[in-house]
């Protein structure tokens, strides 16, 4: 039990600092959830947006302002989430793959990833709850910062993902820029009209962006729908997971584990050496003399 937990600790000590590194990720966090979250609130009517909650079945005309700023506090903490952990895993990447390769537990490392992809989640999504709260008042806290929670790790998991299975860089950041821009402006009411299409239920974020839309304009408790982004969360990891796997495998040739030291190891592919001629070959022709 020891042996296990001082393996896992130690991964998680060198996934922390893989994070610990990312400075301009520490900027993000600091700056890019306010600056996002207030321009959404400030720069946005307060119109009221009438529209149907399918959590909680509710008719709902929140302000316009105040339904954009929980999709950019949404938006802010998906792309940061994503970005630290696909951050971490492309450039940790070839670290990892050494590991495995000298007998370290891949359960261990995928079991940090996990660790700290929750601690940079739950710090992110109290950070932007917290902001969120100073600009107006939701009427349920917790469940908002539950649901952008849940979204963290769904994108961080993604990102995970993309940091095993991409081979660039900029294809990486491409993809969770563009997966949470679609995903969570198509399910804003403000800037799309097709909020009640079938289809929405279907994107990444649809379980946290119906929790938080209730949290912010409801008193209803919604426990299915973070188990609908928790499922998400699921898939994402097991992407994840087969990605991680991939990129740490074995990727020696076979000839070059199997082949056993030794003699026989070390002379195989050289030249035999040539034979001296026997006194029965010379014979024949000291006779002829």
């Amino acid at each position: 039990m020891r042996f296990h937990l001082t393996r896992f600790a130690v991964a998680t000590r060198f996934t922390l600092i893989e994070h610990g590194r990312n400075r301009f990720a520490m900027i993000l966090v600091i700056l890019f959830v306010p600056l996002w979250t207030c321009l959404a609130f400030v720069v946005m009517p307060d119109t009221p947006a009438r529209m149907r909650l399918r959590a909680t079945g509710e008719a709902l005309a929140p302000h316009g302002n105040e339904l954009t700023s929980i999709s950019g506090a949404l938006n802010a903490v998906t792309l940061i989430t994503g970005f630290m952990m696909f951050a971490a895993t492309f450039s940790g990447s070839g670290f990892d793959r050494r590991l495995a390769m000298a007998g370290y537990p891949r359960a261990h490392l995928v079991l940090a990833k996990v660790t700290a992809l929750a601690l940079v989640s739950v710090v992110v999504a109290v950070y932007a709850t917290a902001i969120t709260c100073l600009i107006w008042t939701p009427r349920q806290p917790l469940l908002l910062a539950a649901a952008l929670f849940c979204a963290g790790l769904t994108y961080g998991a993604l990102g995970v993902g993309f940091g095993s299975l991409l081979r660039r860089e900029v294809e990486g950041m491409f993809a969770i820029v563009m997966t949470s821009i679609i995903d969570l402006g198509l399910q804003n009411p403000i800037t799309s009209s097709g909020t009640d299409n079938p289809v929405m239920r279907y994107l990444p974020s649809y379980g946290a962006m119906q929790a938080s839309t209730a949290a912010g304009f409801s008193t209803s408790p919604v426990p299915d729908y973070l188990a609908i982004q928790f499922t998400w969360f699921a898939a994402a990891a097991l992407v994840a997971l087969v990605g991680f796997r991939g990129s740490t495998r074995n990727c020696l040739p076979p000839a070059v584990l199997i082949s056993p030291p030794g003699p026989k190891g070390s002379k195989a592919g050289l030249p035999a050496p040539r034979q001296a001629a026997t006194p029965s070959a010379a014979a024949p022709d000291t006779e002829a003399r």
